[in-house]
């Protein structure tokens, strides 16, 4: 008899991510992360498979977390970031065997990296100080006495890592393996990131991000010689570029992008093809009206990334799509064709394809998959699944499969999923949790999400829907939220709940809850002050005023004048559309969530919501997590992740 799904499950998940093939096509490694439940943290395990018979083999056994794992380029070697040793290091593993060789750990902030032509040296992105060797500031003495922060400039903080040392920069430099030497390459104040390097050997392509201008969001895309080290620009326009890749024969560059305007981080994410010889940029996606990448949200996928764009040898591109509430791979020709590679009702998270262009490895969840590894046949579409971490949690589970839904709202279709209760039996009534996603501008999809199998398997309905500002839709969608927050969007969220209570009528009325987080926190507080038809809200890391969140957030300065279309000159339009200004109408009983080192949406925003309604003798409630940042949800200290899921099921068992 199986069981269904419980929040202490998160320790029993695989996490199966960042498949990279071997320059010889035969053979790949991936990585697999897992909770630790004695010593409260992650750990992430190399995984090896050779791809003509199937076999798997644990490469690394140290407790650590591993990153940014390369082949060298003969295939001999791969390299990965580690935090063995208490101390984070770049490390070269030969595969035929043997302990993985320390490069360096004398490099602060390793950002980027990659191999040259001929497996001699690495060139590599790290943070240093003006006029300073690499590793300088690594082998000073620690001091241990407070020193003040001198605050210059508006971006001086970051979510998940606090206050930061702007006099530090990611220059470029090289490494070279034989005698550990390293040798600083750049000497400004740029950011550096290094996407890939020429197959010759004789190009990088290399991110560039200045920071002299607070209001200056631009990253260029230059090439960077590798003997004279002079920079040509690739792509100077406006806009946000990298995740660049050159075709085997290095006569084209594609790349991942978008420009700022006039959506800024609305836009769409398009896939560029620069021609080396010609020096010009073709837009290869323009037609698509779709966007390029992954914006699934999801809560077991640990460090879960793929390459912008992946070449053939015949000069024909792979990428990922989100689409209609689905991620999957797609293949490209120089042309313009565009077909989809991977089957419908997926979320390819990682992925990666052979030169010939026969195989892709894709990682791959759906609604009730946590996540494997699989290799695609593409002429044919055949998936055949090359791990099976998650197998024996899948037998003995229960999983409740989500039916897909649409409603019509403002004249647009609205998409979603709606989940019924674990123990459903005819005759019953239920009640009925509306989940909303954070972002705005990412997406429920066709993905596995503990954390709504879980209230499932509490017996609640649930709804979780894309409202407009959601991407996997039109440009237009996704720009709907901007300069309206609670509007359309508002008005998407209530059409989607009618639309279920109308069609199931277990479901019952007076036993609605709503919850969400960052942006759906936003829209929790929105919800509750413009309609008392939930009995029970849950806000997260949310936002409840828009002229605080201004100056208090790691990107309020400019994400609020971004998303409001406004800035602090228009007051009235901000507090219009915050949360706080409609305390007098709310008269649900709220649960406040919050992270004390949250940046993001700082917590003096949920400070602010509950001695407003504590004020005004509302029934608040008001539960603060230490050590934990905006991302509590799907990277925090495992602990604190079950308590969250304890937090939010406690609350609505006693209120619904």
């Amino acid at each position: 008899m199986t069981k269904f799904v419980q929040k202490e499950d998160l320790y029993d998940l695989n996490s199966i991510t960042q498949p990279i093939i071997s320059p010889n096509d035969v053979e790949a490694v991936f990585i697999k992360t897992i909770m630790d439940n004695e010593k409260n943290t992650y750990y992430a395990e190399l995984w090896h498979v050779d791809l003509l018979t199937m076999d798997l083999q644990q490469w690394t056994f140290a407790q650590e977390q591993i990153a940014m794992v390369q082949w060298s380029a003969d295939g001999q070697y791969v390299s990965f970031h580690s935090t063995r040793n208490d101390k984070k290091a770049l490390y070269i593993l030969n595969k035929d065997g043997g302990e993985a060789q320390l490069i360096t750990d004398n490099l602060d902030n390793l950002s980027s990296y990659c191999w040259s032509e001929d497996n001699k040296e690495l060139y590599f992105t790290a943070k240093v100080k003006a006029g300073e060797s690499f590793g300088i500031t690594q082998s000073e003495k620690v001091d241990k006495n407070p020193h003040a922060y001198f605050v210059d400039g508006l971006r001086y903080k970051l979510d998940g890592i606090g206050l930061l040392d702007v006099t530090k920069k990611n220059q470029l430099g090289k490494i070279d393996l034989a005698t550990k030497a390293i040798e600083r390459i750049t000497q400004d104040d740029n950011d550096y990131t290094i996407s890939s390097r020429s197959h010759d050997g004789k190009m990088l392509a290399v991110t560039v991000s200045s920071q002299a201008n607070d209001d200056d969001f631009t990253s260029k895309l230059v090439l960077i010689d590798s003997q004279t080290f002079e920079q040509t620009i690739v792509m100077a326009e406006d806009g946000q570029f990298g995740g660049a890749a050159f075709s085997y024969d290095d006569q084209w560059l594609a790349f991942e992008g978008s420009l700022n305007e006039p959506y800024k981080n609305a836009m769409h994410n398009q896939i560029y093809v620069y021609n080396m010889n010609e020096k010009y940029h073709m837009v290869l996606t323009q037609e698509m009206d779709l966007p390029v990448g992954d914006y699934a949200i999801g809560d077991v996928q640990q460090d879960a990334h793929a390459p912008s764009v992946v070449w053939t040898i015949d000069n024909d591109l792979y990428f990922q799509l989100s689409s209609m509430g689905d991620v999957r791979l797609y293949y490209a020709t120089l042309n313009g064709a565009i077909y989809p590679a991977s089957p419908e009702e997926q979320h390819v998270y990682g992925y990666d394809v052979t030169k010939d262009g026969l195989y892709a490895l894709l990682t791959v969840s759906t609604t009730t998959t946590v996540g494997e590894l699989y290799r695609l046949e593409i002429a044919t579409g055949e998936m055949c699944q090359l791990t099976t971490f998650n197998r024996e949690y899948e037998q003995a589970t229960t999983m409740i499969k989500p039916e897909m839904i649409n409603t019509i709202s403002d004249g647009e279709l609205v998409w979603g999923w709606f989940m019924k209760p674990a123990h459903y039996k005819e005759g019953q009534k239920y009640p009925l949790i509306l989940a909303i996603h954070g972002g705005p501008h990412m997406m429920y999809a066709n993905t596995f999400v503990h954390e709504m199998q879980v209230l499932a398997a509490q017996d609640y309905a649930v709804l979780y829907v894309n409202p407009r500002g959601s991407h996997s839709y039109s440009q237009q969608f996704v720009n709907g939220v901007r300069g309206d927050y609670g509007g359309g969007d508002f008005r998407d969220l209530m059409a989607s709940v009618d639309a279920i209570l109308d069609e199931h009528s277990w479901i019952d009325r007076d036993r609605l809850g709503v919850t969400g987080g960052s942006y759906g926190g936003f829209m929790t507080n929105w919800i509750i002050g413009h309609t008392s038809r939930f009995k029970a809200a849950l806000t997260q890391r949310s936002i409840s005023n828009w002229v605080s969140l201004h100056g208090v957030s790691d990107i309020g300065y400019y994400f609020t004048q971004w998303q409001m279309t406004v800035d602090l000159t228009d007051l009235e339009k901000l507090w219009l559309h915050s949360p706080l200004k409609y305390v007098d109408q709310m008269t649900t009983p709220l649960m406040i969530i919050h992270s004390e080192n949250d940046d993001r949406c700082p917590i003096e925003q949920a400070e602010q919501l509950y001695v407003a309604m504590k004020r005004k003798n509302k029934e608040v409630s008001f539960i603060r997590f230490p050590q934990a940042s905006h991302n509590l949800s799907r990277t925090g200290l495992p602990n604190l992740r079950q308590e969250r899921l304890s937090v939010i099921t406690d609350w609505f068992d006693k209120k619904l």
